[in-house]
């Protein structure tokens, strides 16, 4: 579980080898990660050395997150791990930062005294004060929403590997979700101006990485706060797609209220947008969706997906469900059912119920039996792995894009990437059973085995080597722009 959020890479990038040795612990969403290397830039900068084993560290930061039980149990065991290291004697400092930090830090202090410092959701830039020791126990962040935002100026140590980066697009949410407490951690929903985000992707763009994927609590809301509407995350996508010349880019979390279906018409004519929807929806039935506080049903989420697909023939559909919600009795867990069934969804997450008394919706309670939601969840990932493998099983023969990521985890001769229809992290994997190529190449793959979740392709030709983009001698690194009000 310990597993430093920085890669190899980020160490061979630190600079002063004799300064004190950081190692991170990254829990939780994309989000976070990308506040975790905004964290590491903010180290990198003043000297610190990454370590990407926090064994070998001298101080750990604990990036951690609060959405569900699971994770906040994650986070405290993380945290107790760290602290017995530093109990007995082989660790200088401990720093927790992330969602509990910012929502528990009272609370963590009383019950964990092993913790030196805090890192709220405000205050990225101040890690290097926690790390030094300027920061101590006596510092609580501000237990309210967060209200800050972070842009270009920021640095950032990427943690993706390179291939692939994220860009935050805004951060908070205004939806009222009786599932979720996130508004009261990460605050009111603010957009970047895009300005900011084409400037970032850029920079990005020359540190070579070949995939950009938008983030943010509700990608498709971006620019509402701005003045752009409804438009505003196409009107975003036409920026960077005039702005930058990076192969691939999607966009991840839109919600289905939000969503503006031009974006589908800009997906259908522009190769670099890549033909994928992330769309959580958490339920079909209308009962259960009204008492999650989310508006529409099986019938209309079933024609926006059928739109989309007729206006985008390669699109691949991500959704997430919520089982054991209550006031899901058989029947609607049935509808539901019936539902992932008709829809045919390429990936589908399905996760249980966690009450929390924090959650706006604690008050309906948590009437559905423990052993019910894990049961109905294994039921509904059954029934979607049969349909993934269905799907997948068309692709057999085809030649397909493809972008490499590196040598498998498994092994250092076997190459692993994704397809365009597979996005980092949660959608299966490709690996390449012939062919070479480099990180970051973007290929053509022709299809011979597929599986539920992982396909095998041969390496046809590279059409877009990562060489020739590539500027190996530019740290993964984004530099800090300063302006004549800030700095130093």
């Amino acid at each position: 579980m310990l597993e430093s959020l920085a890669v190899k890479k980020a160490a061979r990038s630190s600079r002063a080898p004799n300064s004190v040795k950081v190692g991170m612990i990254g829990l939780g969403c994309a989000k976070n990660l990308v506040d975790g290397e905004v964290m590491l830039g903010h180290l990198v900068e003043r000297g610190a050395r990454i370590v990407t084993d926090v064994n070998d560290a001298e101080v750990v930061i604990v990036n951690t997150c609060g959405f569900i039980e699971d994770a906040k149990r994650e986070s405290i065991e993380a945290i107790l791990e760290v602290a017995q290291r530093k109990s007995g004697g082989g660790l200088r400092r401990l720093v927790v930062a992330g969602c509990m930090a910012q929502r528990y830090a009272a609370e963590l202090a009383a019950e964990i005294p092993e913790i030196d410092a805090f890192i709220g959701l405000d205050e990225l830039d101040r890690v290097p004060e926690a790390v030094l020791g300027r920061l101590g126990r006596a510092h609580v962040p501000d237990q309210h929403r967060a209200l800050k935002l972070y842009d270009h100026t920021a640095p950032r140590l990427l943690a993706t590997g390179g291939v692939y980066a994220y860009l935050k697009v805004a951060e908070g949410c205004d939806n009222p979700c009786s599932f979720c407490h996130i508004p009261r951690m990460r605050g009111a929903f603010r957009s970047r101006t895009p300005a900011s985000l084409v400037e970032e992707a850029r920079r990005l763009e020359e540190m070579g990485v070949r995939e950009l994927v938008l983030i943010a609590q509700d990608t498709t809301r971006y620019g509402e706060d701005l003045g752009l509407g409804r438009s505003g995350l196409r009107r975003l996508l036409e920026d960077l797609l005039r702005g930058t010349a990076i192969g691939w880019i999607r966009f991840m979390y839109a919600y289905p209220a939000t969503l503006d279906h031009g974006i589908f018409k800009l997906m259908a004519r522009e190769s670099r947008l890549v033909p994928y929807l992330d769309i959580p929806l958490q339920h079909a039935s209308r009962k259960v969706l009204k008492l999650m506080k989310r508006g529409g049903d099986a019938g209309s989420y079933r024609e926006l997906i059928a739109r989309a697909r007729q206006t985008v023939p390669e699109l691949a559909v991500r959704t997430t469900f919520i089982v054991g919600f209550p006031g899901e009795g058989d029947a609607e867990f049935a509808e539901l059912e019936a539902f992932v069934e008709e829809v045919g969804f390429d990936h589908v997450g399905v996760f249980t119920y966690s009450f929390q008394e924090e959650n706006p919706g604690a008050s309906l309670g948590d009437p559905v039996a423990a052993h019910t939601k894990e049961h109905r969840r294994k039921q509904l990932m059954k029934r979607q792995e049969r349909i993934s493998r269905e799907r997948n099983r068309t692709l057999k023969g085809s030649e397909l894009a493809a972008i490499v990521e590196g040598p498998s985890p498994e092994s250092e001769y076997l190459l692993e990437g994704r397809l365009r229809r597979q996005a980092p992290e949660v959608d299966g994997r490709l690996l390449f059973s012939e062919g070479s190529a480099r990180a970051g190449d973007l290929v053509d793959v022709r299809i011979e085995k597929t599986y539920a979740f992982d396909l095998v392709g041969k390496i046809c030709r590279v059409v877009d080597p990562a060489s020739a983009r590539r500027a190996p001698a530019i740290p993964q690194l984004l530099p800090t722009l300063r302006s004549t009000a800030g700095g130093d």
